[in-house]
């Protein structure tokens, strides 16, 4: 659930990257951090295991003004990124990560023969947010590493369990379809709170507006 302060008109969004080991989930971050201007971003941190990592930063605090309840009323948010480690040994710090996420990002392998590494992550993926209460939270799927030869083409690609699944393509080494993939989240994350804690209603903004904010936040790197 999204954390919210009505009262001081303060939203905070957690966003994690999930997928099998070495698919790009690290990459992502890296890429998505190095988008960002740093003026808005917090220290991308890394949390070292003996054989894989979870990073995190912050986007920080984006502040506008919107017309509410007929006053002019300011809006801050802040969207807090993480990655999980893809080993499946680290299975509890998976599910520690996944704790209070509002939105997925499930980086998963386009190389070939890593079709049961994809299912099996899928499954720790969806097992971990069913024992977490969060069976409806929003997933977008990204395909990484589109550049390797020999990948299948997209209408080919697993949908896990939802033929009518969109997935992002992305190479988040070189930082294509990195940032197109974490707006889709967040625009999916902000409706799926909407829907919950009535944000438009009660903050006099939609997702439309937020998307914008968040955009015009990333756009930048310095």
């Amino acid at each position: 659930m999204a954390q919210v302060d009505f009262a001081e008109r303060q939203l905070t969004l957690k966003l994690v990257y999930y997928g099998p080991a070495l698919s790009g989930k690290t990459s992502n971050l890296r890429a998505l951090h190095g988008q960002v201007d740093k003026l808005n971003r917090g220290r991308l941190m890394t949390l070292d295991t003996r054989d894989d990592r979870t990073l995190f930063f912050d986007l920080l605090p984006i502040f506008f003004t919107t017309q509410a309840a007929g006053a002019a009323a300011g809006f801050s948010f802040r969207i807090k990124v993480y990655t999980v480690p893809g080993q499946p040994v680290h299975e509890a710090t998976r599910k520690v990560v996944l704790k209070g996420a509002d939105g997925v990002v499930f980086v998963a392998d386009s190389g070939e023969g890593q079709r049961e590494a994809n299912r099996a992550a899928w499954q720790s993926l969806t097992a971990n947010l069913a024992l977490l209460g969060l069976d409806r939270l929003p997933i977008v799927v990204q395909y990484n590493k589109r550049d390797l030869p020999n990948v299948r083409p997209v209408s080919e690609l697993e949908r896990f369990g939802d033929p009518a699944r969109v997935v992002e393509e992305a190479r988040a080494k070189d930082g294509v379809g990195v940032m197109e993939t974490f707006l889709r989240l967040v625009g999916a994350a902000w409706d799926s709170a909407d829907r919950d804690l009535r944000l438009h209603e009660r903050l006099g903004i939609d997702g439309a507006a937020f998307q914008r904010a968040v955009q015009d936040h990333c756009s930048t790197a310095t």
